[in-house]
């Protein structure tokens, strides 16, 4: 995502707000969301891949 913000500014020429399109607003929004999503779980134990290949085979959802 290439983010084109254009800016709002005050009589001093100071930034004061940013327009985005809605697109890139809310791919922000989504992006947000899935960092929110991983600081949630950061305490959850880990699984190795070995293991999830494992399961993903013995539930036939991978070929052996």
């Amino acid at each position: 995502m290439t983010l084109e913000p254009s800016y709002v500014t005050n009589e001093a020429g100071e930034r004061t707000a940013v327009l985005l399109s809605i697109e890139n607003y809310r791919s922000l929004l989504e992006d947000l969301s899935d960092l929110a999503a991983i600081a949630d779980r950061r305490e959850e134990p880990t699984v190795s891949h070995e293991q999830i290949v494992a399961e993903l085979r013995a539930d036939g959802l991978l070929p052996n």
